[in-house]
């Protein structure tokens, strides 16, 4: 009886599995909040298994304590978070809470709307067999008939969804006494002057690929002709789409043309000098910026590595400027492949390279306003790695709320005072250094997973401002401040 009752134990779900295993319990299963797969066998070793294998770089990520447990309770919050949202959606007019449910799978799986209809015939054929035992199974079927899922309302779902969370992100954001730096590439100039040459992209490729019969005739013309895989669906939401999309576009250009000729549909456009010169020049600039884009992002950047990749984009603006006036393209591999393959065709024609030059110079300039005051608190920034070298004006101090002018400097000149903590800070951009090398090389072998387990370096910092004694307690709170970690502050 008593092994009876252990077995029993072993077979249900155990609450500490959500802060060791991200595993939380629904309708009788044990679900993974980082995959979403389900276990049914309720037992310890399943899930511990599941998430030692599928789950590697989360575990090493986050090792077994305080700081997977902290990561676990986020991964719970966010799925809470989205469930609740899906309440409050539906409560938003005449819809039900599995339309939006379906529609939000749709689009974050980068699917078609018309998956919609798919799905839901999916459902129906799945359902009269997996139920044909159950009492009920006719209700089941007329709930699934009943749901909306056609396109436009997938389409509709989305534009609800989209603005809900944006309307969230703006609350929060004023709510917020600070927040970090996102950046949207999407600029007034690209906006204006390249909005027609993106318009006319996502034109086609919704042509092409939103209707099931013209994607799968296209997927066989590239299979005949060199097994490219195919378009990319656009979302409006992020310029990386963007720089996707337009890359594969280029590459399947001339497959493009043949299959709108053989539909009759006519996009002069495509074959327009003027509009292609414009064309591979978006091309290459969202490479560059999806470059950035890519730095900027992940987990442990410190702001003082953020404003340093911002300004190191202007430096190479300014030399994408030089590039473009001076007809070199060096940078704009696309661009260049295009012009060889004009002039080899017309020899005296004159591609307007300058215009490309002064968009260029707009965007430019329009890093230079959006990041005016990033600039102005250079200093401030550096502090966070070099107390004992930075010297900070009352201004520089005053950005930051709550701070004491007369402990602050005071603790300073104990600090640049004191051999052991300016070695302890000299030990910090050791490390530093050794993983900005680290990650060059990385980088370099396309070693994106072996990077993403290199310490990261806010960590770094924030456990050598936490070594700090209480005497140090005005510095601690405005390091946790600038680098943007509460744990570090005391009261």
């Amino acid at each position: 009886m008593a092994k009876r009752k252990k077995d029993d134990e072993y077979r249900t779900f155990q609450d500490e599995w959500t802060e060791e295993f991200a595993f939380v319990e629904r309708a009788g299963s044990a679900v993974c909040l980082i995959c979403n797969d389900k276990i049914t066998s309720l037992k310890r070793s399943n899930v511990k298994r599941h998430f030692d294998t599928r789950h590697a770089t989360f575990a090493s990520k986050y090792p077994a304590g305080d700081s997977r447990k902290k990561a676990c309770q986020e991964l719970l919050s966010r799925v809470q978070a989205s469930q609740q949202q899906l309440r409050v959606w539906t409560r938003q007019g005449d819809y039900n809470s599995p339309s939006f449910a379906g529609s939000l799978a749709i689009v974050r799986n980068g699917k078609p709307f018309t998956d919609g209809e798919y799905a839901k015939t999916f459902m129906l054929d799945v359902a009269n067999e997996l139920f044909d035992d159950l009492p009920n199974k006719d209700k089941i079927i007329k709930r699934i008939q009943d749901m909306p899922l056609s396109a436009r309302t997938v389409h509709d779902r989305t534009i609800v969804m989209a603005n809900k969370v944006e309307e969230t992100q703006v609350k929060d954001i004023n709510a917020a006494p600070f927040f970090s730096l996102a950046l949207d590439e999407s600029t007034d100039m690209c906006d204006r002057q390249f909005g027609e040459v993106m318009s006319l992209v996502i034109r086609v490729i919704n042509f092409i690929v939103a209707r099931a019969l013209n994607d799968r005739q296209f997927k066989t013309l590239l299979d005949e002709v060199n097994n490219y895989p195919g378009l990319l669906l656009h979302s409006n939401v992020r310029w990386l789409s963007r720089g996707k999309v337009l890359s594969r576009f280029a590459a399947c250009l001339n497959e493009i043309r043949t299959f709108l000729e053989m539909k009759g549909v006519g996009h002069p456009e495509l074959a327009d000098t003027e509009w292609l010169l414009k064309f591979y020049y978006l091309v290459d600039l969202t490479e560059h910026l999806n470059q950035l884009n890519v730095k900027m992002q992940g987990i442990g950047n410190t702001v003082l590595s953020l404003q340093q990749a911002v300004f190191a984009f202007e430096n190479k603006l300014e030399l994408f400027i030089t590039d473009l006036e001076t007809g070199r393209l060096l940078h704009f591999e696309k661009l260049s492949q295009f012009k060889d393959a004009c002039t080899a065709s017309e020899p005296i024609q004159n591609l307007d390279l300058h215009q490309l030059a002064g968009c260029t110079s707009s965007l430019l300039q329009s890093f230079k306003a959006r990041f005016g005051e990033f600039r102005e608190h250079t200093r401030l920034f550096k502090f966070i790695t070099h107390p004992n070298e930075c010297s900070l004006n009352t201004a520089d101090l005053n950005y930051i709320p709550g701070v004491s002018v007369r402990d602050f400097e005071a603790e300073v000149a104990d600090l640049k005072a004191s051999d052991m903590w300016v070695n302890k800070f000299k030990s910090l951009n050791e490390d530093l250094e050794r993983i900005t090398r680290q990650k060059a090389e990385l980088a370099s072998k396309h070693m994106w997973t072996e990077m993403k387990k290199l310490q990261p370096e806010d960590q770094l910092i924030l456990k050598t401002c936490n070594a700090l004694p209480v005497t140090y307690h005005t510095l601690q709170r405005r390091f946790g401040a600038v680098a943007g970690d509460n744990s570090v502050q005391r009261p």
